[in-house]
């Protein structure tokens, strides 16, 4: 009997997790599902600025409920997407998006993997290139003697 109810509490957890990652209360949900949808997508993409690296949507901390409510408000007004997104954007900086837009003063942020990437693979190339050049043995007093032979006759 034990290990049907844990087997019965494990099946819930794992039913109900994915549920429970979601901090929105239900006074919160607009009733308009489109507008539902589209505010749980701009959430998904501002960062919680209490937990850092939680979505809003995902955060139960009194500023992500404060952010969730406020990109509601700005849906019913009327905005699209990303004049709401500009909006928190401008109040809280770049820091609350989850993903930084590629903006010149955000350039070196997108392109430092690739840097890193490229200074990588060429410090393997010189590396490999010392490696190979230090297994070369030199010549022995025998194949040296021939080489000149053969630079003195012209290779004939």
């Amino acid at each position: 009997m034990r290990f049907g109810l844990k087997a019965l509490l494990l099946a819930l957890a794992l039913v109900a997790g994915p549920y429970a990652a979601h901090a929105v209360t239900p006074d919160e949900i607009l009733p308009d599902p489109a507008l539902e949808s589209r505010a749980r997508a701009i959430s998904a993409e501002l960062r919680c600025m209490v937990c850092q690296n939680q979505s809003i949507d995902d955060s139960n901390a009194e500023l992500a409920k404060d952010l969730r409510v406020l990109v509601r408000e700005r849906l019913k007004a009327g905005d699209t997407d990303e004049e709401v997104l500009d909006f928190v954007v401008a109040r809280y900086g770049e820091f609350v998006l989850l993903k930084p837009r590629l903006e010149p003063r955000t350039i070196l942020l997108w392109s430092f993997p690739v840097l890193i990437l490229l200074i990588g693979g060429g410090f393997l190339i010189v590396s490999a290139r010392r490696r190979t050049a230090a297994q070369i043995p030199p010549l022995s007093d025998e194949e040296r003697r021939r080489l000149d032979e053969l630079m003195r006759d012209g290779g004939a």
